[in-house]
């Protein structure tokens, strides 16, 4: 097996807990995302904390003179966690809206 996906199942293994708790809400986000949204982004700042942390751990183990090839392995890493979670990327957007912006009329 390729080393990113060794990375990936081994992240998802030892943190199998919170995934599956990702996973209930990332489903119910995927079909209605407005109730969903803080929820979401609660639970998803954990999982993006250790899918960064596993990242890095990855591109250590392979560090060298080669610069690209880490930025590579990284995205292939990235794009892994994206197929299994294709929401991901929506963590920590902020949905709520502003009250319109009015002028108050002063009258003289």
């Amino acid at each position: 097996m390729v080393k990113y996906k060794e990375y990936v199942n081994r992240m998802l293994a030892l943190n199998r807990q919170l995934f599956e708790e990702f996973q209930r809400i990332h489903d119910m986000y995927t079909l209605n995302e407005e109730p969903h949204q803080d929820e979401f982004n609660r639970v998803g700042e954990k999982v993006m904390k250790v899918v960064r942390e596993y990242e890095q751990k990855l591109c250590q183990t392979q560090e060298g003179t080669y610069n690209q090839y880490t930025s590579k392995l990284a995205q292939k890493f990235q794009d892994e966690v994206r197929a299994r979670f294709p929401m991901i990327d929506h963590v920590g957007i902020i949905t709520k809206t502003s009250p319109a912006f009015a002028l108050k009329k002063i009258n003289l």
